[in-house]
Parts: C-alpha cells; sequence; structure tokens
C-alpha cells in the first residue's frame, strides 16, 4: 500500500473536517480572550455624582468631558442614595463633591471586581490632583480578603459551567450523542440534575466554608450552581441532538470561547470592548458571575435578570434535546409501514 493509501486510511475526510474545526476554535480561542482583555479601559461606566445643586451640573458635565468618555455620570440626591444604588448594583461607584472643604469621597464597590475600583480610583486621583484637592476612598461593598482582586465568583462559575458541558459531552459519547428516544433523553437530563445538584453543593461548599473564599448565603450559590451546571449541560445536549458530536465543539465555542472572556470576570463589563460587552449578560458565564457577586457582596440585588437568563438557557436547551429526541423515534416508526408496502 502507498503512502497516499495510508494516509486516506489514516485520516477520513470526516477526521479531517473535525481537525479543522478544531484549529478554528483555537483561532477563534485566542481572538476572543484577546480581544476582549488585552487593553481593558473603562468606557461610560455608570456612575453617582454627590454635589450641591449648584455644583451638580457642572460637575457631571466635566466628568462626562474626561478623556476617552470612561464614565456615564449621573446626579444623584445624596451619599445614603449613592450607597443604595451600588448596593443595588445601579451604579460602580460615586463620587461625594465637598465644595465647602479640600476633600471629596470616592465611593467604590471591589466586591463587584477590583480591578474597576482601583481604576475609578487612579482616575480620580489624576482628577484631584489637577484641581489640587484631596480624594478619600470608600469601599461600600469590598471584596473578601481571601478573595484577590474579586476573581473568586468568576471561578467558581467557570468551573460550574466546566462540569456541566463535560458531563453532558460525556452521556453523549458513553451512549450516543442524540438519545434514541424521548424517554432516554429525559433520564439524560434527570442524571445531568442530580450532577448539577452535586456540582452546585459542591463548589458552593469549597468556595465558603472549605476556603472561606466567599461570604454569602450557601444556599443560595448551592442554587445558583445547580442551574449554571444545568443550563450548561442542556445546551450541550441540545447542540449535540442537533450536530451530533459536533455539537460538543459548538457548546465549546459558546460557553468558552465567547463565554468566558464576555463574562465580567477578570476586567468588569464597562472595561470590555463593545461585542464583549454585548454577549456577556446573555450568557451562562456571565450571568453566573454576576449573580454569583451579587449574592456574595450585594446582598443578592439586581440577580432577576441574570437568573432568567440561565433559566431560558436551561429550559430551551432540555426541551431542544427531547424534541430531537422523539422526532428521532418517530421518523424510522412513520418510515416502517412505507418500507413494509414496497417489499
Amino acid at each position: 500500500m502507498s503512502f497516499v493509501d495510508e494516509l486516506k486510511s489514516a485520516v477520513t475526510p470526516r477526521a479531517a473536517l473535525l481537525v479543522v474545526g478544531v484549529f478554528a476554535l483555537q483561532m477563534l480561542f485566542i481572538a476572543s480572550y484577546v480581544g476582549a482583555l488585552h487593553h481593558p479601559k473603562p468606557k461610560d461606566v455608570p456612575f453617582g455624582v454627590v454635589a450641591p445643586a449648584q455644583a451638580s451640573a457642572p460637575l457631571v458635565t466635566r466628568l462626562e468631558r474626561l478623556p476617552g468618555g470612561p464614565l456615564d455620570p449621573r446626579a444623584v440626591a445624596d451619599e445614603a442614595e449613592a450607597h443604595k444604588q451600588i448596593l443595588n448594583r445601579d451604579i460602580y461607584g460615586a463620587l461625594i463633591a465637598d465644595p465647602a472643604g479640600r476633600t471629596d469621597t470616592l465611593l467604590v464597590a471591589s466586591g463587584g471586581g477590583k480591578a474597576l475600583s482601583v481604576t475609578l480610583e487612579a482616575t480620580f486621583r489624576g482628577v484631584a490632583a489637577a484641581e489640587h484637592r484631596a480624594l478619600r476612598t470608600v469601599d461600600v461593598a469590598p471584596a473578601s480578603p481571601q478573595d484577590f482582586n474579586g476573581l473568586s465568583a468568576f471561578y467558581l462559575v467557570i468551573g460550574w459551567c466546566v462540569g456541566g458541558y463535560i458531563c453532558a459531552a460525556i452521556l453523549a459519547i458513553s451512549a450516543g450523542a442524540r438519545p434514541a428516544n424521548a424517554e432516554r433523553a429525559v433520564i439524560r437530563l434527570g442524571a445531568l440534575a442530580l450532577y448539577a445538584i452535586l456540582g452546585g453543593l459542591g463548589g458552593a461548599l469549597i468556595v465558603g466554608p472549605i476556603l472561606g473564599a466567599l461570604p454569602g448565603s450557601i444556599a443560595a450559590l448551592w442554587g445558583l450552581g445547580a442551574l449554571v451546571v444545568f443550563a450548561v449541560g442542556a445546551t450541550t445536549l441540545a447542540l449535540q441532538s442537533l450536530f451530533g458530536i459536533v455539537g460538543i465543539g459548538l457548546a465549546i465555542l459558546l460557553i468558552v470561547v465567547a463565554g468566558n472572556p464576555s463574562a465580567g470576570g477578570a476586567f468588569p463589563l464597562p472595561m470590555l470592548p463593545p461585542f464583549w460587552q454585548l454577549i456577556g449578560p446573555a450568557l451562562p458565564p456571565g450571568a453566573g458571575t454576576w449573580a454569583a457577586r451579587s449574592i456574595a457582596y450585594f446582598r443578592g440585588n439586581d440577580m432577576l435578570g441574570s437568573m432568567l437568563v440561565l433559566s431560558a438557557w436551561a429550559v430551551v436547551g432540555a426541551a431542544i434535546t427531547v424534541m430531537m429526541s422523539a422526532l428521532k423515534q418517530s421518523v424510522p416508526a412513520a418510515a416502517a409501514p412505507a418500507d413494509g408496502a414496497r417489499a
């Protein structure tokens, strides 16, 4: 047998296509991570300004005109309201101006992402220095001392996501990418749900009582983790039902390539380029990271949108998995009488 014949036998056209797909996935991975994270800078960060009536509008205007447009400032009634809006996650920080004195106060929330709070502080120290004023920084929702750079929530959610799509992939590899019938699809989803419950609990215990990395309700983190794992796993099962083994690659594209760099983990959303800002909240890693930080540092505020996103991925993924399995079951049954008639 010639070398060409050996090559054709060793590398089938299907295998060659899969290798090309893997190469494309690799290039997209590099482009997505480097594109999102190589040059983080704040843009239109929702930001509060507390100042006397006569000084508020001019100060808001000056902040709007900072080079590069880092802030989206808006007047806030008083310091208590600024605290409330930060904890509600409506704004990322606030400046409490004191025209009668020489020291202003900057409110930040490092629990929502330390990179942004550090950037805000550096920005306003520059503004204060230019105006020969002093600046005092108050962290309204500080990250835990055991949560370096506020990244623990992000890594927790990434771990849940990895568990979800690997569990779904194993179920497919061991018993076929497409379940033979709707009953088997339901069994797979049931097995995934059990895994999600255990995975959610395990993650919550590790970051909470075991490592002390995140504060917040263990029960709430458990519930969030179970939903994240099931949402990612159900989405992976659905993609496998639609596209076969290629669905695993599509799940990695969706969750790892697109979802992880846009999740607001290493750098909060206002520091990411527009494309990643747009897709991040709609994908499981971004929705999960936002919700985990809300539980840990913001009293569970502003979680509804993220929970709806995760629920949508879970419900749609499960529905497609069952529907495609039912269609697969019905097609041979419908074809059988016709085959018999031709015989």
